[in-house]
């Protein structure tokens, strides 16, 4: 049996090339069973992310698994060889759950890529190109993943801005669920702040668009309150934090609207976070006592910090997907071994068969049983003993010491 993958990523190629080779939902199901169709065990996974292509197969070319490829997106040799790379058995298995552990990730130990790899799978399962070999490794590798995120810290330190924001609000603060909060902006990023926020118990946000209709889409989700840019003066006195990521070319707080909201609030602190490029709120803002500022800058030192940590991690999850997949290599050579016993009993009892059969038709037509029972013992005797004589007379010739000491304890010689 040979395990063969290959791919590009975003190590490797261009955002171009990436998408010429990416798989679509609509054909995925067909070109897992085309590609299946070249291999001896009809095995075939193909995961196709934004990030990445990769095809896992069983038994096939790996030369072959590289034309496909080419052939099935009409793109040419020099334009694929110098960006894919290759592995081979238990390399197959160790990068698969390297990948879906997040260790191969644009964002080290992201945890969104695991879930794209159970899709990929259950659709070669839906298309048939699943069988033994393929459905062990890839349960596997889920629990290997699931490991990973246990017994490791690779997704304890988000190293997302938006994360690093409501950390810091958090160091600020010691209760976030008693604050409310000012969202200024409805794109992702602001999305993933409400939505960490949300998982730290805060009830009360308000969220300020230049589009309201975005800004209510996005409302519904977390229990917010829409507003326009144009509204935020009314609202800013009441804002503990405030949290800004826009698109806008000029600052939307400036140093007089920030100033006369804590004069409102008879000077209790706000934090206010500028996660904008360019900035969203004044420079000058952090001139004004009770006003803390911070900005995209501030909160690269606790991603760095959180990214020092996942990288500790990291190598923890390295080990645990080297010794996960060693074991699933010593399964599969279990299997070969079943194989080959299979096969060894089969051609005893083949040769047995032959003998039994030809001495019951002497014995029908007269001959002495006795001498058929010694004549059937000797025969039966010396053909299973034929190909073990072989072998121990070549390595005997050869001085082969190891292969003799094999040959003697696989034939019981050496009982010790």
């Amino acid at each position: 049996m040979s395990l063969v993958a290959i791919g590009i990523n975003h190590k490797t190629a261009t955002v171009d090339l990436r998408e010429k080779v990416a798989f679509s939902p609509d054909n995925i199901h067909e070109a897992m069973k085309s590609l299946a169709r070249l291999t001896k065990t009809g095995e075939a996974v193909i995961i196709s992310t934004c990030n990445r292509t990769e095809l896992y197969t069983n038994t096939a070319d790996e030369a072959e698994v590289v034309r496909w490829l080419e052939e099935y997106h009409q793109l040419s040799h020099e334009e694929v060889e110098s960006c894919l790379y290759k592995y081979h058995g238990q390399a197959v298995v160790q990068h698969l759950m390297r990948v879906s552990s997040g260790l191969d990730s644009l964002i080290l130990g992201e945890p969104q890529i695991l879930g794209q790899v159970k899709q990929s799978f259950a659709k070669a399962r839906e298309a048939g190109t699943v069988a033994i070999t393929m459905d062990r490794m890839f349960q596997n590798t889920f629990s290997v993943a699931k490991r990973v995120r246990t017994e490791t810290e690779i997704g304890a330190a988000a190293v997302s801005v938006a994360f690093a924001a409501v950390s810091m609000a958090k160091h600020i603060f010691s209760a976030l669920s008693a604050t409310q909060v000012l969202l200024i902006g409805a794109g992702e990023t602001i999305e993933l702040v409400a939505r960490h926020l949300k998982d730290n118990g805060v009830d009360s946000m308000v969220v300020a668009n230049r589009t309201l209709s975005r800004a209510e889409g996005m409302c519904k989700e977390f229990g917010a309150t829409a507003i326009t840019l144009e509204q935020i003066p009314d609202f800013l006195p009441q804002a503990d934090i405030v949290i800004s990521s826009t698109a806008s070319p000029l600052p939307i707080l400036g140093k007089g609207m920030v100033e006369k909201a804590l004069k409102q609030r008879r000077h209790q602190p706000m934090l206010l976070v500028d996660i904008a490029v360019p900035r969203d709120i004044e420079a000058e803002v952090a001139d004004l006592d009770d006003a803390f500022l911070y900005t995209v800058d501030d909160l690269q030192s606790i991603i760095e910090q959180n990214m020092a940590s996942r990288r500790e991690a990291a190598e923890q999850a390295e080990i645990i997907a080297e010794e996960e997949s060693h074991l699933f290599m010593e399964w599969v050579r279990s299997l070969e071994s079943v194989d080959s016993i299979r096969e060894y009993r089969s051609q005893s009892m083949a040769i047995k068969d032959e003998l039994v059969e030809r001495a019951i038709k002497k014995l029908a037509q007269g001959g002495d049983s006795e001498q058929l029972l010694l004549e059937l013992a000797n025969k039966l005797t010396n053909k299973l003993i034929h190909a073990p004589t072989r072998a121990l007379t070549a390595a005997s010739r050869q001085g082969d010491l190891n292969s003799i000491g094999q040959l003697r304890t696989a034939l019981g010689l050496d009982k010790n």
